[in-house]
């Protein structure tokens, strides 16, 4: 009956990354660090897996001398987790999808 949800999307740290960044263009590492509440370890993993995936898309650059990291949504992690979030809703509201 769960076969609709994306295993991706399972952990409350993922569902938080992915909630921030579908109303985000994008997002720095410690903006997320910091919206999550999570540790850098922590995040980096979460993140890492998300864009394995390809629901990610990962910007390296510096401001002034300081590295800057910024992650976005791609149209396929959005699709993604769109359905996923529409699968939630479904077996919420009927106990079926």
């Amino acid at each position: 009956m769960l076969e609709h949800f994306n295993k991706a999307f399972e952990s409350k740290a993922r569902l938080g990354i992915m909630s921030v960044l579908m109303v985000n263009e994008s997002l720095s590492f410690n903006s997320l660090k910091e919206l999550l509440n999570l540790t850098d370890g922590n995040l980096a993993t979460h993140l890492r897996a998300l864009e394995e995936q390809g629901y990610l898309i990962v910007q390296k650059q510096f401001v002034g001398r300081k590295p800057n990291t910024t992650y976005a949504a791609t149209p396929e992690g959005k699709q993604a987790f769109t359905n996923h979030l529409n699968a939630l809703e479904a077996f919420i509201r009927t106990g079926q999808y």
